[in-house]
């Protein structure tokens, strides 16, 4: 995707009136299309935040001419972003809302595209790489090693990890692992991979079931003993307790912020329940974004600057031929820009946020950062090159590792201690 994007900040301008295009729509250039489709897009932004229904309607109807799903990246990125400026529009409308059965993506739909973007994107392995290492080396001599999966639930993490713990030094160490998701079918599905991968390694282990959301989590549920080297993980899952109503928000404006951060009652409770339990190691991969903004046209300029890097890689990944496995991705990616543009309140979850509030907020809550690269980052990028993908690269960033496309950070790792 060649075409410019306005640079996300933490206020945006946007004039209403949108200048009027000399050549007819459908005869436009690709790269005069991408042009217009942005400023189509950022004006209809403008017009939704401010309730003008009928300006906002004629920009989707102008934007549907003009963006496919079946099109180049900035077309398909527009269709994902004009539908949920569409959504958010019918939401002044409850009855009209819930009879069109807007729903979340069906979490069965989530799980068939998980596979695909492992395979299109060495972002969740590289991630589950640096974080069996790390493991590794800081649990090195542990014999009861405790380690807590925070909503992730995915044998692609957890199966290459058990291997990897059955090769230690000293000789494997008795495992315990509790595994937190509110989806039972996923919790079932990795107990049993892992409780059979065990027995196959001749490990002594211990699988802890815990079928709730991240903010019902409790200390007592993890049932941590003394003398276990306890580690939690939590991958692409902990913005979700940063859904709060931000109308307490307007209305004690700065009061609720802290340093700069926004407070966050859920955050904080959650990670002082962490502490309490004083955690050898708390390993996180989170999204490089900044979506936990409260106004609607400032999160829509940082995701489309965020996105447009992703289907950029999904064009690299898959090329000009439209897939099964490519829509099902747009599809995933396209829940999350839903849920970015067209919620709000508590209903909004994926509150992504920069590394620095993430450092911020450790820190705060008495976390300390730890190296978690114990090679050179020359060693770091080989491991990229082995994936065989063109485009990305590990970059050391302040307490933690960016994981790049083209230089544009999308995902960043980080590892805290007590």
């Amino acid at each position: 995707m060649t075409t410019s994007l306005p640079s996300p900040g933490p206020e945006v301008s946007l004039s209403l009136t949108l200048p009027p295009c000399p050549t007819p729509l459908e005869a436009l250039k690709p790269e005069e299309r991408g042009i217009r489709l942005i400023q189509l897009l950022l004006t209809c932004a403008k017009h939704a935040s401010s309730g003008n229904l009928h300006r906002a309607d004629e920009c989707l109807r102008q934007i549907s001419l003009l963006a496919s799903v079946s099109g180049d990246s900035i077309q398909r990125l527009s269709v994902r972003f004009a539908s949920a400026l569409a959504i958010r529009l019918v939401k002044r409308w409850p009855g009209l809302h819930k009879a069109l059965n807007y729903t979340q993506l069906p979490k069965q739909e989530f799980d068939d595209a998980k596979p695909f973007w492992g395979r299109a994107f060495p972002y969740l392995g590289l991630s589950y790489a640096i974080i069996t290492r790390t493991l590794i080396k800081a649990t090195m001599g542990e014999r009861v090693i405790h380690l807590v999966d925070v909503g992730s639930g995915d044998v692609n993490l957890w199966v290459p990890l058990l291997r990897s713990l059955s090769c230690m030094p000293d000789g494997p160490p008795h495992l315990k692992v509790s595994c937190m998701n509110a989806n039972k079918a996923v919790v079932d599905k990795l107990g049993a991979r892992l409780v059979k991968e065990a027995e196959a390694l001749d490990m002594a282990f211990q699988f802890n079931p815990l079928n709730v959301s991240l903010k019902e989590l409790t200390s007592d549920m993890l049932k941590v003993r003394s003398g276990e080297a306890l580690a939690f993980i939590s991958i692409l899952n902990l913005h979700a307790l940063l859904a709060e109503d931000d109308r307490v928000d307007a209305h004690f404006g700065d009061n609720r912020n802290i340093n700069g951060i926004k407070n966050s009652r859920q955050m904080c409770h959650f990670l002082t329940m962490m502490r309490s339990l004083s955690p050898n190691l708390l390993l996180v991969v989170e999204q490089e974004a900044d979506h936990n903004l409260n106004r609607l046209v400032d999160r829509f300029v940082e995701g489309l600057h965020y996105y447009s890097a992703v289907f950029d890689a999904i064009d690299a990944a898959f090329g000009p031929t439209s897939s099964g496995e490519r829509h099902a991705l747009e599809g995933m990616f396209g829940k999350e820009i839903e849920n970015i543009v067209a919620c709000e309140g508590v209903e909004r979850e994926e509150r992504h946020e920069r590394h620095g509030r993430w450092m911020a907020r450790f820190w705060q809550a008495g976390f300390k950062p730890v190296r978690i690269w114990y090679d050179s980052m020359e060693d770091a990028n080989q491991m990229v090159e082995a994936c065989g993908k063109d485009g990305y690269k590990i970059v050391q960033g302040k307490a933690g590792l960016m994981i790049c496309w083209h230089d544009r950070p999308l995902y960043a790792v980080s590892a805290w201690t007590c």
